[in-house]
C-alpha cells in the first residue's frame, strides 16, 4: 500500500498546505515553519519504495539493519476556527536524468497527496516555491501567485505583498512551474480542487548556489499566515534570514566588480515590470558568475 495513515482525525472541510524541496527550499522552509507553529501532529505518509533509492543503508555489527529513504508525511491540526491538512516531501520523485519531479512518479505522488487530503474533505490546497526574478538581494521578496480558478484572483490580490504571475509576465498562457510544487496546481484543478501556488522570489544569480533563500520564505510565510487567518511569529526564521544576508553580502563582495556592476542595475526595478536588465544582460550575468566559482575551483 503506498498511503499509510497511523490515525484517521475527524476534519471538517480541512485547507491542505503542500510543499517539496526546491530551489532555495523556499517553499518547504515556509511550510514546515507554518506546521510547527500550529503545532500539526504527523499522522501518515507516502511509502517510499516506489519513488526513491534510499539516501543510506545502516550497517551494525556488520550487518545491514534498515535502509533510510527520503520522507513524505501527512500531518494535522484542528482549531475552532479551521482544520489543516499539511504535507512535507523531504525529496522530489525524479526519473532518471531529470532536475525536477515530472512524468509518470511525479504524476503518482500528487495523486496519493490528493487522495488524503479528500478523503478527508479538503476543501482547498496551497502549494509554495520559488520565484526566480531579477531582483537584487537586499530587496523585499514579493510573492507571485497562481491559482487554478479564476474566482479565486480577487482575494490574492487583496494580500499585501501578493502579485499574479500572470500580472508580472503579461504572457500567463507561457509560463509553467516546475516540479510538484506546480504539478499538484493541475491535478488539483483535474480533481475540482482549488488550488494556488505561492512562490517567493530569489535573485537570478542565486538560483544554482546550494544553499536556502529565507528571505524569501518569510515573505511566502507571510502571505499564507494572512491567506489562512493563522498569527505567527517567527523569530526562528527572521534570525535565519540575518544569518543568511551577512553570508550573501560575503559572496557578493567576492565577485569581480564588473559583475557587481551589472548586479547592481537590479536593485530598483519597476513594481510589476521584469527589471532594467535584458535576458542578454541575464544571460552574460550567470555565465560570468559560472566562470568566476569554476575558475575559483581551479586555483583552490
Amino acid at each position: 500500500m503506498a498511503i499509510r495513515l497511523f490515525q484517521e482525525p475527524k476534519l471538517e472541510s480541512p485547507v491542505l498546505i503542500a510543499s517539496w524541496p526546491g530551489i532555495g527550499n523556499i517553499g518547504i522552509i515556509a511550510v514546515d515553519i507554518l506546521r510547527r507553529a500550529v503545532k500539526a501532529e504527523e499522522f501518515g505518509e507516502i511509502e517510499p519504495w516506489d519513488f526513491f533509492y534510499p539516501k543510506k543503508v545502516l550497517i551494525r555489527g556488520g550487518e545491514l539493519k534498515e535502509a533510510e529513504f527520503p520522507t513524505s508525511k501527512f500531518h494535522f491540526r484542528r482549531t475552532p476556527r479551521e482544520d489543516f491538512l499539511f504535507f512535507l516531501g523531504e525529496e522530489q520523485p525524479t526519473e532518471a536524468g531529470q532536475a525536477y519531479a515530472e512524468g509518470g512518479k511525479a504524476y503518482r505522488m500528487a495523486n496519493l497527496v490528493l487522495d488524503v487530503a479528500q478523503k478527508f474533505g479538503c476543501r482547498r490546497v496551497y502549494t509554495s516555491g520559488a520565484a526566480v526574478a531579477p531582483i537584487h538581494h537586499t530587496m523585499n521578496s514579493r510573492v507571485w501567485a497562481v491559482p487554478n480558478s479564476e474566482h479565486l484572483i480577487p482575494d490574492l490580490r487583496g494580500i499585501r505583498n501578493t502579485v499574479l504571475l500572470s500580472d508580472i509576465e503579461e504572457r500567463d498562457e507561457q509560463s509553467s512551474i516546475t516540479g510538484l510544487n506546480g504539478l499538484l496546481l493541475g491535478v488539483a484543478k483535474k480533481r475540482g480542487l482549488e488550488a494556488v501556488c505561492l512562490m517567493g522570489e530569489i535573485p537570478v544569480y542565486l538560483q544554482e548556489f546550494p544553499f536556502p533563500y529565507p528571505k524569501a520564505s518569510r515573505a511566502v510565510l507571510d502571505v499564507l499566515a494572512a491567506a489562512l487567518g493563522i498569527p505567527i511569529e517567527a523569530e526562528e526564521l527572521d534570525a535565519l534570514v540575518e544569518r543568511s544576508e551577512q553570508e550573501i553580502e560575503k559572496l557578493y563582495g567576492s565577485f569581480p566588480t564588473e559583475i557587481r556592476e551589472q548586479l547592481d542595475k537590479l536593485k530598483q526595478p519597476p513594481p510589476a515590470e521584469p527589471g532594467p536588465i535584458t535576458e542578454e544582460d541575464k544571460r552574460k550575468i550567470l555565465e560570468d558568475i559560472d566562470k568566476f566559482f569554476k575558475k575559483g575551483t581551479k586555483e583552490d
